[in-house]
């Protein structure tokens, strides 16, 4: 199994079978180091919030590839006005799908979408624990830190995507606190440093991290997962 940062949120997640997007902010993403037309066949989108920096381009991307979107209950009727395949899902919700499992975590933080001069309510934001080939990936989305987290514990995280721009997520002292409330094998930082609004030093994070791996990844670098 691949895993690989597209910056921001965006992570493209091949297996030997599947290719499965979280957060597709890629068009607009300033960060982004491929172009849509670089992705390949995507299979599944897994979109955390309503926010255009999440949902990103996944419209474009499901209508392309007639991909089928797992998210929240009202984000999946905001997109089936465009006949997107969806599956939703709620807070605590765990569904079984072809590729592993998907289990929707709490986060606490805003979801709505613009839509012209309209601000469309879209539902509780989320974070996503994956199973996949033997491999507990845990998204966290946009969150601050939450005792909520500690729960995760139990669940022996091999990597967790977490966020330290502060200002709109944690920042990294919040997510120091959040590792030792999860306990994961390994971390991988997000949505940090793409717009000015939250920039942040990861190695900030890394330096004063003992309990395990933190792995910096460039947009478009990735980690083979074996």
């Amino acid at each position: 199994m691949l895993v690989k940062y597209l910056g921001h949120s965006a992570f493209l997640i091949q297996t030997s079978e599947y290719n499965i997007l979280i957060d597709p902010f890629i068009k607009d993403n300033p960060n982004c180091p491929i172009n849509l037309k670089e992705l390949p066949h995507i299979d599944y989108i897994l979109v955390t919030h309503g926010h255009s920096d999440h949902i990103g381009d996944t419209i474009l991307i499901s209508k392309k590839y007639n991909s089928t979107v797992i998210c929240n209950f009202e984000i999946s009727l905001y997109l089936s006005k465009y006949n997107i395949k969806c599956i939703p899902m709620h807070i605590g919700g765990r569904i079984q799908q072809s590729f592993g499992k998907v289990k929707m975590i709490p986060a606490l933080h805003g979801s709505s979408i613009y839509e012209g001069t309209h601000l469309i309510y879209a539902g509780n934001p989320c974070g996503f624990l994956l199973e996949i080939e033997n491999t507990k990936l845990y998204h966290a989305g946009d969150t601050g830190l939450s005792i909520e987290m500690k729960l995760l514990e139990y669940e022996n995280i091999d990597f967790a995507m977490l966020p330290i721009g502060g200002v709109f997520t944690m920042d990294v002292d919040d997510c120091i606190k959040a590792i030792e409330f999860i306990n994961p094998k390994n971390v991988i930082p997000i949505h940090f440093n793409t717009f000015d609004a939250i920039n942040a030093n990861p190695n900030l994070l890394k330096d004063n991290v003992k309990s395990c791996n933190v792995s910096i990844l460039n947009p478009g670098e990735d980690i083979q997962i074996k």
